[in-house]
Protein backbone atom coordinates (compact mmCIF):
# COMPACT_ATOMS: atom_id res chain seq x y z
CA UNK A 1 0.00 0.00 0.00
CA UNK A 2 1.16 3.23 -1.11
CA UNK A 3 0.39 6.48 1.28
CA UNK A 4 1.89 9.12 -1.05
CA UNK A 5 -0.42 9.71 -4.33
CA UNK A 6 1.02 9.54 -8.29
CA UNK A 7 -1.10 10.79 -10.34
CA UNK A 8 -2.88 7.99 -13.04
CA UNK A 9 0.34 5.64 -12.07
CA UNK A 10 0.00 2.21 -10.53
CA UNK A 11 2.19 1.16 -7.78
CA UNK A 12 5.07 -0.96 -9.43
CA UNK A 13 5.12 -4.58 -10.42
CA UNK A 14 1.30 -4.57 -10.52
CA UNK A 15 -0.65 -5.59 -13.52
CA UNK A 16 -2.97 -3.28 -15.51
CA UNK A 17 -6.71 -4.05 -16.20
CA UNK A 18 -5.84 -3.39 -19.83
CA UNK A 19 -5.55 -5.89 -22.09
CA UNK A 20 -1.49 -5.90 -23.53
CA UNK A 21 -0.46 -3.46 -20.74
CA UNK A 22 1.85 -4.16 -17.78
CA UNK A 23 2.83 -1.67 -15.25
CA UNK A 24 6.41 -1.15 -13.50
CA UNK A 25 9.31 0.55 -12.44
CA UNK A 26 9.39 2.82 -15.71
CA UNK A 27 5.27 3.37 -16.06
CA UNK A 28 2.96 1.33 -17.99
CA UNK A 29 4.29 -0.05 -21.24
CA UNK A 30 2.76 -1.97 -24.17
CA UNK A 31 3.94 -5.92 -23.78
CA UNK A 32 4.49 -7.04 -27.40
CA UNK A 33 3.25 -9.86 -28.80
CA UNK A 34 0.36 -9.63 -26.31
CA UNK A 35 -3.28 -9.70 -28.14
CA UNK A 36 -6.21 -8.81 -26.07
CA UNK A 37 -8.89 -11.51 -26.08
CA UNK A 38 -12.25 -10.60 -28.17
CA UNK A 39 -14.86 -9.60 -26.14
CA UNK A 40 -17.38 -12.20 -24.93
CA UNK A 41 -21.07 -11.92 -24.33
CA UNK A 42 -22.47 -13.85 -21.22
CA UNK A 43 -26.09 -14.07 -20.43
CA UNK A 44 -27.79 -14.60 -17.10
CA UNK A 45 -27.11 -18.00 -15.80
CA UNK A 46 -29.72 -20.27 -16.01
CA UNK A 47 -27.87 -23.57 -14.93
CA UNK A 48 -24.38 -24.24 -15.08
CA UNK A 49 -23.00 -26.11 -17.80
CA UNK A 50 -20.82 -28.15 -15.74
CA UNK A 51 -23.89 -28.94 -13.35
CA UNK A 52 -26.33 -30.22 -16.73
CA UNK A 53 -23.37 -32.51 -18.03
CA UNK A 54 -22.89 -34.14 -14.13
CA UNK A 55 -26.52 -34.57 -14.02
CA UNK A 56 -26.65 -36.33 -18.07
CA UNK A 57 -23.72 -38.67 -16.75
CA UNK A 58 -25.67 -39.27 -13.87
CA UNK A 59 -28.37 -40.54 -15.99
CA UNK A 60 -26.43 -42.93 -18.09
CA UNK A 61 -24.28 -44.37 -15.14
CA UNK A 62 -27.95 -44.93 -13.23
CA UNK A 63 -29.29 -46.65 -16.51
CA UNK A 64 -25.87 -48.69 -16.83
CA UNK A 65 -26.46 -50.00 -13.16
CA UNK A 66 -30.01 -50.32 -13.48
CA UNK A 67 -29.89 -52.90 -16.66
CA UNK A 68 -26.49 -54.57 -14.64
CA UNK A 69 -28.91 -55.33 -11.56
CA UNK A 70 -31.39 -56.54 -13.27
CA UNK A 71 -29.51 -58.92 -15.48
CA UNK A 72 -27.37 -60.45 -12.50
CA UNK A 73 -30.94 -60.99 -10.79
CA UNK A 74 -32.50 -62.92 -13.96
CA UNK A 75 -28.94 -64.43 -14.53
CA UNK A 76 -30.55 -68.04 -14.22
CA UNK A 77 -32.05 -66.75 -17.76
CA UNK A 78 -29.14 -65.85 -19.54
CA UNK A 79 -26.06 -67.71 -21.72
CA UNK A 80 -23.29 -66.79 -21.89
CA UNK A 81 -20.89 -68.62 -24.91
CA UNK A 82 -18.55 -69.52 -23.15
CA UNK A 83 -20.53 -72.00 -20.90
CA UNK A 84 -19.67 -70.43 -17.46
CA UNK A 85 -22.73 -68.73 -15.51
CA UNK A 86 -23.27 -65.66 -15.79
CA UNK A 87 -21.57 -63.54 -13.08
CA UNK A 88 -22.06 -59.67 -11.74
CA UNK A 89 -18.57 -58.79 -14.25
CA UNK A 90 -20.70 -60.52 -17.33
CA UNK A 91 -24.25 -58.48 -16.66
CA UNK A 92 -22.43 -55.45 -16.51
CA UNK A 93 -20.56 -56.26 -19.46
CA UNK A 94 -23.91 -57.22 -21.16
CA UNK A 95 -25.40 -53.90 -19.72
CA UNK A 96 -22.66 -51.82 -21.01
CA UNK A 97 -22.78 -53.44 -25.13
CA UNK A 98 -26.55 -53.63 -24.72
CA UNK A 99 -27.19 -49.80 -23.92
CA UNK A 100 -24.36 -49.21 -26.17
CA UNK A 101 -26.15 -50.58 -28.96
CA UNK A 102 -22.97 -52.59 -29.91
CA UNK A 103 -24.68 -55.93 -29.38
CA UNK A 104 -21.69 -58.42 -29.19
CA UNK A 105 -24.35 -61.24 -29.04
CA UNK A 106 -22.40 -63.56 -26.18
CA UNK A 107 -24.24 -63.16 -23.80
CA UNK A 108 -27.95 -63.51 -24.54
CA UNK A 109 -31.32 -64.25 -23.34
CA UNK A 110 -32.98 -67.45 -23.30
CA UNK A 111 -35.60 -67.66 -20.88
CA UNK A 112 -39.17 -66.37 -21.38
CA UNK A 113 -38.78 -63.91 -18.11
CA UNK A 114 -35.44 -62.93 -19.37
CA UNK A 115 -36.57 -61.87 -22.95
CA UNK A 116 -39.54 -60.05 -21.66
CA UNK A 117 -37.52 -58.17 -18.98
CA UNK A 118 -35.20 -57.28 -22.27
CA UNK A 119 -38.26 -55.97 -24.23
CA UNK A 120 -39.34 -53.98 -21.20
CA UNK A 121 -36.79 -52.94 -19.20
CA UNK A 122 -33.30 -53.41 -21.07
CA UNK A 123 -34.67 -51.78 -24.61
CA UNK A 124 -36.48 -48.89 -23.05
CA UNK A 125 -33.48 -48.31 -21.42
CA UNK A 126 -31.83 -48.49 -24.34
CA UNK A 127 -33.65 -45.98 -25.86
CA UNK A 128 -33.18 -43.24 -22.52
CA UNK A 129 -29.29 -43.80 -22.47
CA UNK A 130 -28.99 -42.75 -26.72
CA UNK A 131 -30.96 -39.64 -26.00
CA UNK A 132 -28.94 -38.77 -22.93
CA UNK A 133 -25.80 -39.34 -24.85
CA UNK A 134 -27.20 -37.82 -28.40
CA UNK A 135 -28.94 -35.00 -26.49
CA UNK A 136 -25.08 -34.41 -25.13
CA UNK A 137 -23.51 -34.48 -28.11
CA UNK A 138 -26.56 -32.19 -30.24
CA UNK A 139 -25.86 -29.71 -27.21
CA UNK A 140 -21.73 -29.48 -27.27
CA UNK A 141 -22.03 -28.84 -30.79
CA UNK A 142 -24.72 -26.25 -31.31
CA UNK A 143 -24.01 -24.20 -28.05
CA UNK A 144 -21.98 -21.38 -30.39
CA UNK A 145 -24.85 -21.24 -32.86
CA UNK A 146 -27.15 -20.85 -29.90
CA UNK A 147 -25.31 -18.68 -28.26
CA UNK A 148 -24.40 -16.37 -31.65
CA UNK A 149 -29.01 -16.40 -31.70
CA UNK A 150 -28.99 -15.08 -28.46
CA UNK A 151 -26.54 -12.54 -28.91
CA UNK A 152 -28.14 -11.44 -31.97
CA UNK A 153 -31.14 -11.36 -30.59
CA UNK A 154 -30.16 -9.21 -27.44
CA UNK A 155 -28.42 -6.66 -29.67
CA UNK A 156 -31.63 -5.98 -31.72
CA UNK A 157 -33.67 -5.46 -28.38
CA UNK A 158 -31.04 -3.42 -26.42
CA UNK A 159 -31.23 0.16 -26.42
CA UNK A 160 -31.41 3.11 -23.18
CA UNK A 161 -30.01 0.75 -21.02
CA UNK A 162 -26.92 1.25 -18.31
CA UNK A 163 -23.43 -0.30 -18.70
CA UNK A 164 -21.58 -0.90 -15.59
CA UNK A 165 -17.97 -1.40 -15.93
CA UNK A 166 -16.88 -3.27 -12.63
CA UNK A 167 -18.46 -5.68 -10.55
CA UNK A 168 -16.53 -4.85 -7.54
CA UNK A 169 -17.78 -3.26 -4.14
CA UNK A 170 -18.81 -0.15 -6.14
CA UNK A 171 -19.69 -1.71 -9.05
CA UNK A 172 -22.32 -3.58 -7.45
CA UNK A 173 -23.68 -0.97 -5.46
CA UNK A 174 -24.22 0.91 -8.40
CA UNK A 175 -26.28 -2.17 -9.70
CA UNK A 176 -28.43 -2.47 -6.54
CA UNK A 177 -29.33 1.71 -6.66
CA UNK A 178 -29.89 1.14 -10.27
CA UNK A 179 -32.62 -1.88 -9.45
CA UNK A 180 -33.96 -0.23 -6.74
CA UNK A 181 -34.72 2.89 -8.68
CA UNK A 182 -36.57 0.78 -10.55
CA UNK A 183 -34.06 0.02 -13.32
CA UNK A 184 -35.12 -3.76 -14.92
CA UNK A 185 -31.90 -6.43 -14.91
CA UNK A 186 -32.09 -6.96 -18.87
CA UNK A 187 -31.69 -2.68 -19.12
CA UNK A 188 -28.30 -3.48 -17.01
CA UNK A 189 -24.88 -4.92 -19.02
CA UNK A 190 -22.02 -5.58 -16.51
CA UNK A 191 -17.84 -5.47 -18.29
CA UNK A 192 -15.66 -6.68 -16.03
CA UNK A 193 -12.24 -8.58 -17.32
CA UNK A 194 -12.34 -11.01 -13.87
CA UNK A 195 -14.52 -14.34 -14.50
CA UNK A 196 -15.28 -14.77 -10.93
CA UNK A 197 -16.71 -11.13 -10.79
CA UNK A 198 -18.89 -11.93 -14.32
CA UNK A 199 -19.83 -15.46 -12.64
CA UNK A 200 -21.44 -14.10 -10.13
CA UNK A 201 -23.47 -10.95 -11.76
CA UNK A 202 -24.26 -14.09 -14.45
CA UNK A 203 -26.20 -15.04 -10.62
CA UNK A 204 -27.89 -12.10 -10.00
CA UNK A 205 -29.49 -12.25 -13.44
CA UNK A 206 -27.56 -10.24 -15.31
CA UNK A 207 -25.96 -9.67 -18.62
CA UNK A 208 -21.82 -9.49 -18.67
CA UNK A 209 -19.60 -8.60 -21.50
CA UNK A 210 -16.23 -9.78 -20.74
CA UNK A 211 -12.98 -7.68 -21.86
CA UNK A 212 -11.04 -4.74 -21.10
CA UNK A 213 -13.62 -2.03 -21.15
CA UNK A 214 -10.79 0.85 -22.36
CA UNK A 215 -10.82 -1.04 -25.70
CA UNK A 216 -13.32 0.34 -28.19
CA UNK A 217 -14.49 -3.05 -29.53
CA UNK A 218 -15.37 -3.97 -26.06
CA UNK A 219 -17.87 -0.92 -25.36
CA UNK A 220 -19.23 -1.63 -28.28
CA UNK A 221 -20.23 -4.94 -27.70
CA UNK A 222 -21.86 -3.87 -24.65
CA UNK A 223 -23.98 -1.63 -27.18
CA UNK A 224 -22.53 1.67 -25.12
CA UNK A 225 -23.19 3.79 -28.14
CA UNK A 226 -27.34 3.55 -27.62
CA UNK A 227 -26.56 3.40 -24.00
CA UNK A 228 -28.55 5.84 -21.21
CA UNK A 229 -25.78 5.43 -19.25
CA UNK A 230 -22.51 4.62 -18.25
CA UNK A 231 -20.66 4.04 -14.57
CA UNK A 232 -17.10 3.44 -14.51
CA UNK A 233 -16.28 1.62 -11.30
CA UNK A 234 -12.95 0.05 -12.15
CA UNK A 235 -11.32 0.83 -8.97
CA UNK A 236 -8.28 2.74 -10.51
CA UNK A 237 -7.52 6.51 -11.97
CA UNK A 238 -5.71 5.81 -14.72
CA UNK A 239 -8.08 2.50 -16.14
CA UNK A 240 -11.03 5.22 -15.43
CA UNK A 241 -9.90 7.98 -17.26
CA UNK A 242 -9.06 5.41 -20.44
CA UNK A 243 -12.59 4.14 -19.49
CA UNK A 244 -14.06 7.63 -19.98
CA UNK A 245 -12.23 9.19 -22.76
CA UNK A 246 -12.85 5.45 -25.13
CA UNK A 247 -17.05 5.63 -23.79
CA UNK A 248 -17.34 9.32 -24.61
CA UNK A 249 -15.42 8.82 -28.37
CA UNK A 250 -17.90 6.07 -28.78
CA UNK A 251 -21.42 8.17 -27.69
CA UNK A 252 -20.95 11.78 -27.11
CA UNK A 253 -24.41 11.88 -25.63
CA UNK A 254 -24.56 9.08 -23.06
CA UNK A 255 -24.41 9.87 -19.59
CA UNK A 256 -20.78 9.06 -17.37
CA UNK A 257 -20.46 8.63 -13.75
CA UNK A 258 -17.09 7.81 -12.35
CA UNK A 259 -15.26 7.19 -9.29
CA UNK A 260 -12.02 8.05 -8.62
CA UNK A 261 -10.30 7.70 -5.29
CA UNK A 262 -7.65 10.59 -5.42
CA UNK A 263 -9.65 14.20 -5.74
CA UNK A 264 -6.40 15.32 -7.64
CA UNK A 265 -7.65 12.73 -10.44
CA UNK A 266 -11.66 14.23 -10.23
CA UNK A 267 -10.45 16.92 -12.96
CA UNK A 268 -9.10 15.00 -15.11
CA UNK A 269 -12.47 12.35 -14.95
CA UNK A 270 -13.87 15.67 -15.69
CA UNK A 271 -11.86 16.76 -18.96
CA UNK A 272 -12.23 13.55 -20.17
CA UNK A 273 -15.78 13.73 -20.51
CA UNK A 274 -17.57 12.31 -16.88
CA UNK A 275 -20.62 14.26 -16.42
CA UNK A 276 -20.46 13.32 -12.43
CA UNK A 277 -17.36 12.27 -10.51
CA UNK A 278 -16.98 10.67 -7.34
CA UNK A 279 -14.10 10.44 -4.76
CA UNK A 280 -14.14 7.39 -3.25
CA UNK A 281 -11.44 7.85 -0.78
CA UNK A 282 -12.32 11.43 0.21
CA UNK A 283 -16.06 10.99 0.46
CA UNK A 284 -14.83 7.70 3.11
CA UNK A 285 -13.06 9.79 4.87
CA UNK A 286 -15.30 12.97 5.59
CA UNK A 287 -17.68 10.50 6.71
CA UNK A 288 -15.58 8.37 9.00
CA UNK A 289 -14.48 11.80 10.34
CA UNK A 290 -18.27 13.41 11.13
CA UNK A 291 -19.00 10.42 12.68
CA UNK A 292 -17.08 10.84 14.90
CA UNK A 293 -18.67 13.82 16.25
CA UNK A 294 -22.21 13.39 14.58
CA UNK A 295 -22.91 9.69 14.25
CA UNK A 296 -26.85 10.22 13.65
CA UNK A 297 -26.30 12.51 10.99
CA UNK A 298 -23.72 10.14 9.15
CA UNK A 299 -26.68 7.51 10.07
CA UNK A 300 -29.07 9.38 7.89
CA UNK A 301 -26.72 10.13 5.33
CA UNK A 302 -25.83 6.49 4.96
CA UNK A 303 -29.96 5.92 4.72
CA UNK A 304 -29.82 8.06 1.80
CA UNK A 305 -27.06 6.25 -0.03
CA UNK A 306 -29.45 3.03 -0.26
CA UNK A 307 -32.32 3.59 -2.72
CA UNK A 308 -35.45 1.93 -1.49
CA UNK A 309 -34.95 1.48 1.97
CA UNK A 310 -35.88 4.18 4.47
CA UNK A 311 -34.89 7.89 2.74
CA UNK A 312 -33.99 8.08 -0.98
CA UNK A 313 -33.06 11.72 -2.57
CA UNK A 314 -34.83 11.70 -5.77
CA UNK A 315 -35.29 14.37 -8.60
CA UNK A 316 -38.11 16.07 -10.98
CA UNK A 317 -38.16 18.59 -13.37
CA UNK A 318 -39.99 21.82 -11.37
CA UNK A 319 -43.86 21.78 -12.41
CA UNK A 320 -45.13 24.91 -14.30
CA UNK A 321 -47.43 26.14 -11.36
CA UNK A 322 -43.92 26.16 -9.70
CA UNK A 323 -42.17 28.60 -11.98
CA UNK A 324 -41.53 32.11 -9.93
CA UNK A 325 -42.11 30.06 -6.49
CA UNK A 326 -40.30 27.93 -3.96
CA UNK A 327 -40.36 24.27 -5.36
CA UNK A 328 -43.84 23.03 -3.43
CA UNK A 329 -43.60 19.82 -1.41
CA UNK A 330 -45.08 17.11 -2.59
CA UNK A 331 -46.53 13.74 -0.38
CA UNK A 332 -43.49 11.88 1.25
CA UNK A 333 -41.02 14.46 -0.78
CA UNK A 334 -39.41 17.59 0.96
CA UNK A 335 -37.41 19.47 -1.36
CA UNK A 336 -34.10 20.48 -0.30
CA UNK A 337 -32.16 21.82 -3.47
CA UNK A 338 -32.89 23.54 -7.18
CA UNK A 339 -30.30 22.67 -9.85
CA UNK A 340 -29.73 25.30 -12.68
CA UNK A 341 -27.78 24.62 -15.17
CA UNK A 342 -24.61 23.78 -13.73
CA UNK A 343 -25.42 25.46 -10.23
CA UNK A 344 -26.30 23.96 -6.98
CA UNK A 345 -28.87 26.14 -5.05
CA UNK A 346 -29.46 24.91 -1.49
CA UNK A 347 -32.66 25.68 0.14
CA UNK A 348 -31.46 28.03 2.44
CA UNK A 349 -30.73 30.55 -0.89
CA UNK A 350 -32.40 33.70 -2.00
CA UNK A 351 -32.80 31.75 -5.61
CA UNK A 352 -34.54 29.17 -3.86
CA UNK A 353 -37.67 30.85 -3.38
CA UNK A 354 -37.98 31.72 -7.25
CA UNK A 355 -37.93 28.35 -9.47
CA UNK A 356 -37.04 28.69 -13.58
CA UNK A 357 -37.79 26.79 -16.31
CA UNK A 358 -35.36 24.08 -16.80
CA UNK A 359 -34.48 23.70 -13.28
CA UNK A 360 -34.27 20.67 -11.76
CA UNK A 361 -36.19 20.18 -8.01
CA UNK A 362 -33.69 17.72 -5.63
CA UNK A 363 -36.28 16.06 -2.72
CA UNK A 364 -35.55 14.16 0.10
CA UNK A 365 -38.51 11.25 -0.21
CA UNK A 366 -39.87 8.18 1.65
CA UNK A 367 -38.95 5.36 -0.35
CA UNK A 368 -41.12 3.24 -1.87
CA UNK A 369 -41.34 0.53 0.66
CA UNK A 370 -41.81 3.01 3.83
CA UNK A 371 -44.23 5.04 2.68
CA UNK A 372 -47.32 5.96 4.86
CA UNK A 373 -50.57 4.98 4.40
CA UNK A 374 -52.72 8.27 3.36
CA UNK A 375 -55.48 9.12 5.51
CA UNK A 376 -58.18 7.68 3.04
CA UNK A 377 -56.31 4.48 2.89
CA UNK A 378 -55.83 4.19 6.61
CA UNK A 379 -59.62 5.01 7.03
CA UNK A 380 -60.26 2.16 4.78
CA UNK A 381 -57.89 -0.40 6.29
CA UNK A 382 -59.35 0.82 9.83
CA UNK A 383 -63.11 0.56 8.95
CA UNK A 384 -65.39 -2.14 9.93
CA UNK A 385 -66.11 -5.20 7.73
CA UNK A 386 -70.29 -5.15 6.93
CA UNK A 387 -72.15 -7.00 9.22
CA UNK A 388 -69.09 -7.00 11.72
Amino acid sequence: HHDRHQPLTSPPGTTDTTGGWISGEGGDRKVPGVVSPLPKVLFPATEQPLGSLLRRIGVAVGLLLLVTVVTWLGRDGYRDLDGDPVSALDAFYYASVTLTTTGYGDVTPVSPAARAVTAFVVTPARVLFLIVLVGTTIELLTERFRHALAESRWRKRMSAHTVVVGYGATGRGAVASLRAAGTPDDRIVVVDRSETALHEAQRNGLTCVQGDATRTEVLRTAGLPVAHGLIVACGRDDTATLITLTGRELSPTVRISAAVRETENAHLLKQSGADTVIVSAEAAGHLLGQATDQPHAVSVFEDLLVMGNGLDLLQRPVAAEEVGGPPRPLEGRLPVALIRGARRIAFGDADFAACQPGDVVVSIAVARGDEAPTPEAEAETTAPAEGG
